[in-house]
């Protein structure tokens, strides 16, 4: 799946996830007059050029405001809902079981948003991600080789598909 296929679908999100992040961006957004009233003080205490507290309150600033971007393009996106009832193929919300070539043993994880790792205990892995992209449709049986961000050919069979149970 491509950036522009995301962009075109939105993202699958949990109700769960969904309302954690939600949570998240209002704290983060009601936190922004403290974080401002923080700077302001800093910037009382004299010089800014060796005023490290300022500019710690300052970086502070900046990765609350990126993090404030990212949850509402995210949330903006987001479909919300449950996932397939049914799987068969590899898809946004389906758990899969897949085998390395060379490995006898499998691994289990839901394709879907990094984002709802916090509701589950499965290891999640984006749609985005090589392996992701590689997989996307693939059904039981079935074995794909991609190319890892190291540049090493991988091949990994598709064992098993099913639906992602909250």
């Amino acid at each position: 799946m491509s950036t522009t296929d995301e962009q075109d679908q939105g993202v699958w999100l949990t109700q769960s996830a969904y309302d954690r992040l939600k949570a998240e961006l209002d704290e983060l957004v009601a936190g922004r007059p403290a974080m401002s009233a923080e700077i302001n003080a800093r910037r009382e205490e004299g010089d800014l050029k060796e005023n490290g507290g300022y500019h710690a309150a300052k970086d502070e600033q900046g990765k609350q405001e990126g993090r404030i971007r990212q949850l509402t393009d995210l949330l903006r996106k987001a479909r919300v809902g449950e996932p397939p009832a049914t799987a068969t193929n590899a898809a946004l919300g389906t758990v899969i079981t897949v085998r390395f070539a060379g490995d006898d043993e499998t691994e289990k994880f839901l394709l879907g948003s990094r984002e709802i790792a916090g509701t589950t205990e499965l290891t999640v892995y984006s749609p985005e991600s090589a392996l992701g992209v590689a997989i996307m449709g693939a059904a039981p049986g079935e074995s794909v080789t991609y190319t890892t961000p190291n540049g090493k050919d991988l091949t990994v069979e598709v064992v098993a598909v099913e639906p992602f149970v909250v």
